[in-house]
């Protein structure tokens, strides 16, 4: 087989595969003689059919594969040897195509288009400056943690009248809109939190009733939309439909959450037995915990406020209609060219990413290999474990539970995703200068979300 190269421009060329009947002969040959072992075919005993009808029921679809595998091979050994950067995977040309005939075959033909890897250059160096968003623990933070904490340990209470976090357990009945109960309307008792009730004037409705008490409330208005607000009514959430926004709600049972007090069995419970012994000492525990945990968020918006930069600076070319062929002729479902250039812009921003990244990877040699995914993936593990207030087990344990994770391919990829961009994180700040930078929590968030 010979495989020639015609470049187009700098960033699209063509691949033409010359298939001889040498290239291909031998294969065909085999593989007929494997179906007339097999074949059955009546009138004849197996590995007697006549090879003229084995060829005549067989021939073409074993020709067609054979050249398809022997095209497939040629291309990706030419790719490989040459060194070729390329995009996506070669297409089938669609001006040129395919020469040669399957019902006389002698030579073929094939010419595939390629999208060409683009000539750049990353602009980040150790002159490079970004900012190292840091949140600021302050006394507030950590009050809202011991209290989150002490709400974990705590006990649920029965109260007598309703106040802003407590559990409302009540009775819904559906009403028509003169507040009268509708006849075969929805009747069920379920939970209220209102805490976490937006409406105000809603949350004021019940704050200070007491067990017994009736209020006209909103489902909607009390729960979180779609599934949540249906499953609150004991219903389905295509039966949402026809149901009225004026349900009378009975309070049956209100039950707050009396917080632990802070004394030597929480810490205990919380950091180990002797590990804390104060609530000053619980204060600088959390604080050194927040201050870790934070750090992995500062870290994550760093690399995001560089991907968003390196995306703005880097030049590059595309071949683009390479590209949009290759998103179309990929799509899991038939797709439209108009539905292709609404995406687009998206996928051209990924591939810039994944290019982007792939120099950085390349000029730096950072590798992953598969013993540090292992360990990686053990490090999650333990991470767990922690969270849970449960002791990580022996080595040869997580061991096993790290590999068995990694057998999953799904979420082999995701722990992969998540150490590449832990290796990237380190370059970056190896690599450029970094000015810390503190701000409350709230400020963090809102830098974070922006697009």
């Amino acid at each position: 087989m010979i495989v020639t190269r015609h470049d187009v421009d700098s960033l699209n060329a063509k691949l033409k595969v010359e298939v001889a009947p040498a290239d291909y002969q031998e294969k065909v040959k085999k593989s007929l003689e494997k179906y007339r072992k097999t074949a059955k075919i009546p009138g004849f005993r197996p590995g007697h059919v006549p090879m003229g009808i084995i060829q005549k029921q067989y021939g073409n679809s074993v020709l067609a594969d054979a050249i398809n595998h022997l095209v497939n091979d040629a291309l990706s050994n030419y790719i490989t040897e040459s060194k070729i950067e390329i995009l996506g995977r070669p297409l089938p040309s669609e001006k040129e195509g395919m020469k040669g005939s399957f019902e006389t075959p002698d030579s073929f033909e094939f010419t595939f288009e390629i999208g060409l890897s683009p000539k750049f250059e990353v602009p980040l160096t150790e002159k490079s400056k970004y900012d190292y968003i840091k949140i600021k623990i302050d006394s507030k933070l950590v009050d809202e943690q011991i209290e989150d904490l002490r709400r974990r340990y705590g006990k649920m209470m029965s109260e007598a009248n309703v106040a802003d976090r407590d559990l409302v357990l009540g009775q819904f009945v559906e009403l028509n809109e003169d507040a009268s109960i509708k006849e075969g309307g929805v009747m069920h008792t379920s939970t209220v939190s209102v805490e976490f009730i937006e409406d105000s004037s809603t949350k004021k409705s019940l704050l200070g009733k007491a067990v017994g008490d009736q209020v006209i409330l909103d489902p909607l208005k009390v729960s979180r939309g779609g599934k949540d607000t249906a499953a609150m009514l004991g219903l389905k959430e295509d039966q949402m439909e026809t149901i009225s926004n004026k349900f009378q709600f009975t309070i049956n049972e209100i039950k707050r959450m009396e917080l632990a007090e802070l004394n030597q069995e929480l810490f205990d419970k919380l950091y180990g037995e002797g590990e804390v012994n104060s609530e000053a000492e619980m204060r600088q525990r959390i604080s050194k915990d927040l201050d870790g945990m934070f750090n992995n968020d500062s870290d994550r918006l760093l690399t995001k406020n560089v991907y968003d930069d390196l995306l703005e600076k880097t030049k590059m070319d595309l071949p683009n209609e390479f590209l949009k062929r290759f998103i179309r002729e990929n799509a899991e479902k038939p797709i439209t060219a108009e539905e292709v250039e609404q995406q687009y812009d998206s996928f051209k921003k990924g591939m810039k990413w994944q290019l982007i990244q792939g120099q950085i990877i390349k000029k730096n040699n950072i590798q992953i290999e598969y013993k540090d995914l292992v360990e990686f993936t053990k490090s999650l593990l333990v991470s767990n474990y922690a969270q849970y207030g449960i002791p990580a087990p022996e080595d040869k344990e997580l061991t096993e539970s790290a590999l068995t994770v990694l057998k999953n391919r799904e979420e082999s990829d995701r722990v992969y995703e998540m150490m590449l961009e832990q290796r990237m994180n380190q370059y970056i700040k190896s690599t450029v200068k970094l000015k810390e930078k503190e701000v409350s929590y709230d400020e963090f968030v809102k830098l974070a979300n922006q697009n």
